[in-house]
């Protein structure tokens, strides 16, 4: 099955979708980032919310992909498919099997069959998707029935590659952005938004999940 390439993000203002940086992802992405983007408190956060949730011995994607994927030590998978935009950074990220360099902002398409995941992540970068209901609907594509579909997110972004809606939101407005593209995307159940930050008495970057299952209609 192939999605037709027509806008379907039309029923939002086009101002949401807006970057002050409007410049080829490819080439803000060309150099390789070897950071971490939220804090070690976090990543420990959602390596163990995703050692909960996800499939084991799974076929996972992990959408956007960079050099990690935040899944917790010893974390078993029958493979990992890492889909991005730097080739160095998905070299050295020690959970991919394999990957894929793939700009969805120009071709939202994923260049995979249907039903081929258990899984799919998407991990503090949905913040930077320019075309997200076009996307999450080749996310269901791609998924097995009751296939998993996990958002993270925090506060932290790369500012000019940022849509302006999201820079505009607070975290409430956030979860209800990523809810939205759900439901205008369709095919999705059980959708959740989660808060799963442990309390340690002192601040560390907040982290959410919008989660929801791909339809079984079988």
């Amino acid at each position: 099955m192939t999605m037709k390439s027509e806008n379907i993000d039309y029923l939002y203002p086009s101002w949401m979708f807006r970057r002050e940086d409007e410049s080829p992802d490819s080439e803000f992405y060309a150099e390789p980032r070897l950071v971490v983007h939220v804090d070690e408190y976090a990543i420990w956060d959602i390596g163990q919310y995703l050692g909960k949730v996800l499939p084991e011995n799974g076929f996972i994607l992990d959408l956007l992909s960079s050099w990690r994927s935040h899944l917790p030590a010893g974390f078993r998978s029958s493979r990992v498919v890492g889909l991005g935009m730097n080739a160095f950074e998905m070299e050295n990220n020690p959970h991919l099997d394999q990957y894929v360099i793939h700009d969805v902002n120009i071709d939202p398409i994923l260049p995979f069959h249907d039903a081929t995941f258990d899984a799919v992540l998407l991990t503090v970068s949905i913040q930077y998707l320019i075309k997200p209901v076009q996307v999450f609907r080749e996310v269901n594509r791609i998924l097995k029935p009751s296939g998993g579909f996990h958002v993270v997110y925090s506060n932290r972004m790369f500012p000019t590659k940022a849509v302006l809606i999201w820079r505009e939101s607070d975290d409430l407005g956030h979860s209800r952005l990523v809810s939205s593209y759900l439901l205008r995307s369709a095919g999705w159940e059980d959708i959740a938004t989660k808060y799963i930050s442990k309390p340690r008495g002192f601040y560390t970057d907040p982290v959410y999940v919008v989660a929801a299952n791909k339809v079984n209609y079988g």
